[in-house]
């Protein structure tokens, strides 16, 4: 089947899609839903972030996404850095159809992402990218042997973050605050705080190993 790879312009997936293509044989990328002029058998719809038409969805046959999180649970916005945000090492990533309602198609594969709770915010990012290129692949592997659910329990959602969700506390400890700090990114929306009035930039790097930390004399 003809297949094609969609995700948005200027942003940090990418050099991952464009790897992804690479992976599979006369799979194309596009930048714009808006640039598929032909039908597709298959289209990965994928850190896109464009409101995408009914009209588009029924052109092609199978229309996929990948949401990082065990939906219905946790629909909406940055599920992945939400969960972190909440303490969690294990996070879902859910393959599935896509309908004229937002996180709510049929279920094609589940995987868990296992995090060893100190990824930083590039870390996060590669682990989730690679996780959404091995879901595509296994896909397509299995191809069509694959038996769709329908999404079932209770749904959640969560709302969209913005750089001012970077905001540390400063009466709170680090230890407290890791989490938060783990899913800044220095450059985008880095990790601030206000005293006197005064806005302060934070910014996290990962050591080689803690004897670097050190001072002079």
């Amino acid at each position: 089947m003809k297949v094609a790879i969609l995700t948005s312009p200027n942003q940090w997936f990418i050099p991952y899609a464009k790897e992804l293509e690479s992976k599979i044989p006369n799979a194309k990328l596009y930048f714009s839903h808006k640039d598929l002029k032909e039908s597709y058998g298959i289209v990965f719809i994928l850190s896109y972030h464009q409101l995408i038409e009914q009209e588009f969805l029924d052109l092609h046959e199978y229309n996929l996404v990948i949401h990082a999180s065990a939906l219905p649970k946790g629909k909406g916005w940055s599920p992945l850095f939400w969960q972190v945000l909440e303490g969690k090492d294990s996070i879902v990533f859910t393959l599935f159809r896509a309908d004229a309602k937002a996180d709510n198609g049929a279920i094609y594969l589940q995987e868990t992402l296992h995090l060893s709770g100190l990824e930083l915010y590039e870390e996060l990012r590669d682990k989730q990218a690679k996780m959404c290129q091995k879901l595509c692949l296994e896909f397509l592997e299995k191809f069509p042997t694959l038996s769709p659910k329908a999404q079932s329990g209770e749904e959640s959602f969560y709302p969209k973050r913005s750089p001012k969700d970077s905001e540390l506390d400063i009466a709170k400890s680090l230890e407290s605050q890791f989490n938060l700090l783990r899913i800044v990114s220095n450059e985008e929306f880095p990790a601030f705080f206000i005293k006197e009035g005064k806005k302060f930039v934070l910014k996290i790097y990962v050591c080689d190993s803690a004897d670097s930390a050190g001072g002079g004399e």
